[in-house]
């Protein structure tokens, strides 16, 4: 199997490992295969593609939408490195307000599922670092929310978090504890 799932401590998040093929030219891997996400239980249909290009520090997040635009991702750093986190914002889940990382790197080739409910960001660990990702639903600028990235309940060790470098909206974005109703809609549903 050209892939590898890994279920991680909020089991609905998944640490994907590609496998890839080196031959005296460089090498190839698949990315993504619907059988082989499906059969891992990630039935999802991806209807946008993204590419960010950051400088080492740079904190993107946390960003989510709320439904019904809510958007699962499949995240992939194409070039340097990042530390990549999905925090839970189901209501109602076992693990709400907890959150998982990750470090995705060119070199790991590693991937990160992060469905609808949580939000996610990452951080540069190095210069000029492409992360690509997949949504499951496209962007939708009256759905858009944020968490704030330093929010002490959630304790997230950013490994660059001293000299951070962050957009002005990601700068003044809501506390987990702050967090209104309106802006946060998902609620935790039991799979059987």
């Amino acid at each position: 199997m050209p892939f590898k799932f890994e279920p991680l401590t909020i089991p609905e998040v998944v640490l994907i490992e590609a496998q890839a093929f080196p031959d005296a030219r460089g090498f190839f891997m698949e990315t993504f295969k619907h059988s082989a996400f499906a059969q891992a239980g990630i039935r999802k249909s991806f209807v946008q593609d993204n590419l960010s290009c950051s400088r080492r520090g740079t904190l993107r997040g946390l960003h989510y939408q709320m439904n019904p635009s809510a958007q699962g991702k499949l995240v992939a750093c194409l070039q340097g490195e990042i530390f990549d986190v999905a925090v839970d914002l189901r209501r109602g889940s076992p693990t709400y307000g907890q959150w998982v990382s990750a470090v995705l790197s060119a070199e790991n080739r590693r991937m990160l599922w992060v469905p609808e409910g949580f939000a996610h960001g990452f951080q540069a660990l190095q210069d000029n670092t492409l992360v690509w990702y997949k949504v499951t639903a496209e962007y939708a600028p009256s759905s858009e929310r944020g968490l704030r990235w330093d929010d002490p309940a959630l304790g997230i060790p950013w490994p660059l978090a001293e000299g951070a470098l962050l957009s002005p909206k990601d700068a003044v974005l809501p506390t987990l504890a702050q967090l209104e109703e309106k802006d946060n809609n998902f609620v935790y549903e039991v799979r059987v």
